[in-house]
């Protein structure tokens, strides 16, 4: 049987400039989670993410990448343990607290502390792991943090996306 298929173009391909990749990708929908850890002294560390997937299932491995001008990424260049919230729909706000440079992240309510661990985490998250870190690899201008899910949480809902610079509800 002889098929001929043409891929659809949306544009011509040309040079890469920062802007111009970052339109490019906002074009891919992602899920939205929270990463947080606490720093030696016990203070909370977090940030929001959309750059997070499975890694392996044994170990059970999950990665998440950071920037590396992140206000808490020297929290998370020394943490043994951090823990992910992947976030439901009407988690916007807390989203983008966190995803905000300068703002009382761990003010605003919407948290809950892991027992045992004392991990911050997003409260009714659509899932809840805590994580042992596995390995950090430099990327660019960002780290890929890669951690060994050790707990695992569950809840219910729909989750939240980020598409086109902003977060979204499925529905």
């Amino acid at each position: 049987m002889n098929e001929t298929r043409t891929a659809a173009r949306t544009g011509p391909v040309g040079p890469v400039d920062a802007e111009g990749f970052r339109a490019a990708m906002s074009s891919f929908p992602a899920g939205v989670v929270l990463v947080t850890t606490r720093e030696e002294d016990g203070t909370p560390r977090g940030f929001t993410a959309s750059s997070f997937c499975s890694v392996s299932l044994a170990p059970p491995l999950v990665s998440v990448c950071q920037g590396t001008g992140a206000q808490s990424y020297g929290a998370f260049q020394e943490c043994a343990r951090f823990a992910v919230s992947v976030l439901r729909s009407g988690q916007r706000e807390l989203a983008s607290r966190f995803a905000t440079r300068g703002a009382d992240k761990f003010g605003g309510g919407g948290l809950v502390a892991l027992e045992g661990s004392g991990l911050l985490v997003a409260a009714d998250a659509l899932v809840t792991l805590e994580c042992a870190v596995h390995a950090r690899h430099p990327a660019g201008d960002h780290v890929i943090l890669v951690g060994e899910v050790r707990g695992v949480g569950q809840g219910e809902g729909e989750p939240l996306v980020h598409w086109g610079r902003g977060f979204r509800a499925l529905r």
